[in-house]
C-alpha cells in the first residue's frame, strides 16, 4: 500500500472535526438542547408549576444530566490516555467511542414532545456525548505528529475552522428541510422532508439520526487517511496505565507551568462548555425564542467560530498561544456579564419598552463574540497543550489535558443547577460561569508562553 501523504494525514484528522461537530452545534447548543428544555418545561408547567418556576426547573434538569455525564468524562479521561500510551494504538479507541456517539445521537428521535421520558433521553444524549468526548482524547494526541512547533497552531486553528464549516452547513440543512416553526414548515416554508409528522415534531426530532448518519459518513476519510504507528508492538495492561498515569500527575509538581495551564484551562474551557451548553436554553426559556430562531442564531454563531479559528490560528502563529487565550477570555466575561444583566424588559438595569428587540440583537451579538472567542480559544488551548507535551506520551499528556477540560466538567452545569434553584430564574442561574473564567484568567499568569519542554 502506498504510503499515506502528509497532506492527507492532516485532512483526515481534520475531517474528525467536521464529522463530530454537528453533535456540539445541532444537540448540545442549537436544537436538541433547546428542544428539551422546552419539552421539560411544558412537562412541570402541566404538572403544576407556575411559568417561571416550570421554565427554572426544566434548567435544572439539564443541568442535573450534564453534571452526570462530566462526572463520568472527568473519572475516565485520564486512564484512557494513560492506557493508549502503554498499548500504542489509537485507532481502535477512536472507532469504539464513534459507535458509541451514532448510537447516542440516533435514540434522541424518541425524545417525546410530553417530556414522558425524557430521564432516558438524556441518558441516551450522554452515551453519545461521552462517546465524543472520549474520542475526542485520542484525536486531539495526534495533534504533535502533523506538524512542528511552528505549524500545529496553523493545523489546529484550520481544524477548528473546518469543523465549525461543518456545523454550520449541518445547521442550516436541517433548519431547511426538517426543523418545524410554529406554523409546521421549515426556514423555507415547506412540509419537514420525509413526511415527517411536524405536530408531534419529528422534524426537530430528527436531529438525532441525522448527526449520526453526517458522523457516519465523514468519518471515513479519517479512518482511510489516519492510521497508528505501524512499527509499535506494545501491549498495555490497566495496571501499568495506572502507574503511568500516577506517575504523570506526580511529575506535575516539578512542572509548574504544565500544572498552572492545565488548572487554567480546567476552569476557562468548562465556562465555555457551560457557555455552550446553555447559550441555546437560554435563548429558549429566558427570550423565548423558537427552535427555528436559535437555529439562525447559531448559523450566526457557528459562522463567527468558523472565521475566528482561522484568524487565531494565523495570530497563534504569530504571536503564540498565550496572549490569544488571554484576549478571548476577556472578552467572554464581557459576554457573559451582559447576557446575565439582560432580559425581555431590561438590560444593564435600563427598563425597555415593551416589545423591544434590543435584548434580540444584543444576544445575536453575543452569539458572535461566544462563537469567535469559542473557537480562538479552544483552537488556541490545542496548541499551548502541544507546547507542554512530552513527545513520549502525547497521547498520556493530552489524557491529562482531557482531565483538565472534563475534571470539573460538572461544575458548569452543577452551579448553573444550584443557582438556578436558589434563585428560581434561568437567567441569574448561568451567572457562575463568569467566575470560572476569571479563575483560568488568573492561573495563566504562571504558564510559559513556550510551554516547558524541550524540543
Amino acid at each position: 500500500m502506498a504510503e499515506i501523504s502528509k497532506r492527507k494525514r492532516i485532512w483526515g484528522w481534520w475531517f474528525f472535526d467536521w464529522a463530530s461537530q454537528p453533535y456540539h452545534t445541532l444537540l448540545v447548543t442549537f436544537v436538541f438542547g433547546p428542544y428539551f428544555v422546552s419539552v421539560a418545561a411544558q412537562y412541570y408547567l402541566t404538572s403544576g408549576l407556575v411559568e417561571e418556576a416550570a421554565k427554572a426547573q426544566a434548567q435544572v434538569v439539564w443541568a442535573n444530566g450534564m453534571t452526570i455525564i462530566g462526572l463520568i468524562i472527568a473519572f475516565g479521561a485520564p486512564l484512557l490516555g494513560a492506557m493508549a500510551d502503554v498499548s500504542g494504538r489509537r485507532i481502535p479507541w477512536i472507532f469504539g467511542f464513534s459507535l458509541m456517539y451514532a448510537v447516542g445521537s440516533s435514540a434522541l428521535w424518541y425524545t417525546m414532545p410530553d417530556g414522558s421520558n425524557m430521564w432516558l433521553m438524556i441518558s441516551a444524549f450522554g452515551l453519545g456525548f461521552v462517546g465524543a468526548e472520549y474520542a475526542l482524547i485520542f484525536i486531539n494526541s495526534q495533534l504533535p505528529d502533523l506538524g512542528d512547533d511552528s505549524e500545529v497552531g496553523e493545523i489546529s486553528g484550520s481544524g477548528f475552522a473546518f469543523g465549525y464549516f461543518g456545523g454550520l452547513l449541518s445547521l442550516a440543512i436541517m433548519l431547511a428541510l426538517f426543523v418545524e416553526q410554529p406554523n409546521g414548515k421549515t426556514l423555507i416554508g415547506m412540509d419537514p422532508m420525509f413526511g415527517l409528522d411536524a405536530a408531534t415534531q419529528e422534524g426537530t426530532r430528527f436531529v438525532g439520526p441525522f448527526t449520526a448518519g453526517w458522523f457516519i459518513l465523514f468519518m471515513v476519510p479519517y479512518f482511510l487517511w489516519v492510521r497508528d504507528d505501524t512499527n509499535t508492538d506494545k501491549q498495555g495492561s490497566v495496571g501499568e496505565a495506572l502507574r503511568l498515569l500516577g506517575k504523570s500527575v506526580a511529575a506535575l509538581r516539578h512542572r509548574v507551568s504544565l500544572a498552572t495551564y492545565l488548572g487554567s484551562s480546567m476552569f476557562y474551557r468548562d465556562a465555555l462548555n457551560g457557555l455552550y451548553t446553555f447559550g441555546g436554553t437560554y435563548a429558549a426559556l429566558v427570550l423565548e425564542w423558537d427552535i427555528v430562531k436559535i437555529g439562525v442564531f447559531g448559523i450566526v454563531s457557528v459562522l463567527a467560530s468558523a472565521i475566528f479559528a482561522w484568524v487565531g490560528g494565523k495570530m497563534d502563529r504569530k504571536y503564540g498561544p498565550k496572549p490569544v487565550i488571554l484576549v478571548a477570555i476577556w472578552v467572554l466575561i464581557f459576554v457573559c456579564l451582559t447576557v446575565v444583566s439582560m432580559d425581555r424588559t431590561q438590560i444593564y438595569g435600563i427598563s425597555l419598552p415593551e416589545g423591544s428587540g434590543l435584548p434580540d440583537m444584543a444576544f445575536f451579538g453575543c452569539g458572535i463574540l461566544i462563537g469567535g472567542m469559542g473557537g480562538i480559544l479552544q483552537s488556541a488551548s490545542r496548541s499551548m497543550m502541544v507546547r507542554h507535551t512530552d513527545p513520549a506520551t502525547p497521547v498520556e499528556s493530552f489524557g491529562l489535558y482531557g482531565l483538565s477540560g472534563r475534571a470539573t466538567a460538572f461544575a458548569a452545569p452543577l452551579l448553573i443547577g444550584i443557582a438556578t434553584a436558589v434563585t428560581g430564574s434561568a437567567r441569574l442561574g448561568v451567572s457562575p460561569i463568569i467566575l470560572l473564567f476569571i479563575l483560568g484568567l488568573v492561573l495563566m499568569r504562571w504558564v510559559k508562553p513556550e510551554g516547558d519542554q524541550s524540543r
